[in-house]
């Protein structure tokens, strides 16, 4: 892909980050990049093909960051998914992409929506595996629904803290 392309895939995703699929146009992320609308259509046909391109690529990046380490522990896969998305969330005070599209769901274009239960599946069968230990399928879904609910306190609350006392209990 080449660097318009992501500078494109960029701006849309901080723009879903912020406001979901109905965040942005192709117009706003032309008129943010210099470049005219035509020129966006020609790396992404539909806004929704955009949209799926941004969300399997943010998964993509997700999944790197919470890789298993040597010898870890299921705390420690825990601590991976809890300091993933703390850091996005101090990096840049969006939620994650997924927990936004998940809202929209019943919105959503097919491809964009189909990549919701993809990513969320990935990290419960992903965390479950790490964890073990007895129910480890309801204890990933624990973690994964109490990091997704502290990203959006933090955000009503306009307050990073917000998540750090709402996922407080997970490790």
């Amino acid at each position: 892909m080449n660097e318009t392309a992501e500078r494109l895939m960029d701006l849309a995703e901080a723009h879903m980050r912020n406001g979901g699929y109905a965040g942005f146009s192709f117009r706003d992320l032309a008129a943010e990049l210099g470049i005219k609308s035509a020129s966006v259509h020609h790396h992404f046909p539909t806004k929704a093909t955009m949209a799926a391109a941004v969300a399997r690529r943010y998964a993509e990046r997700f999944f790197a960051a919470v890789a298993p380490r040597l010898d870890e522990g299921a705390e420690d896969a825990i601590a991976a998914y809890r300091s993933t998305y703390k850091a996005a969330l101090g990096r840049d005070r969006l939620m994650c992409l997924f927990g936004v599209l998940s809202v929209e769901a019943g919105g959503l274009p097919p491809e964009v929506a189909n990549e919701i239960p993809v990513f969320f599946r990935r990290c419960i069968n992903d965390l479950s595996q790490r964890i073990g230990g007895p129910d480890p399928e309801a204890r990933a879904f624990q973690v994964i629904a109490t990091l997704e609910g502290g990203m959006m306190l933090a955000r009503a609350y306009q307050d990073t803290e917000a998540f750090d006392r709402a996922v407080a209990g997970l490790v």
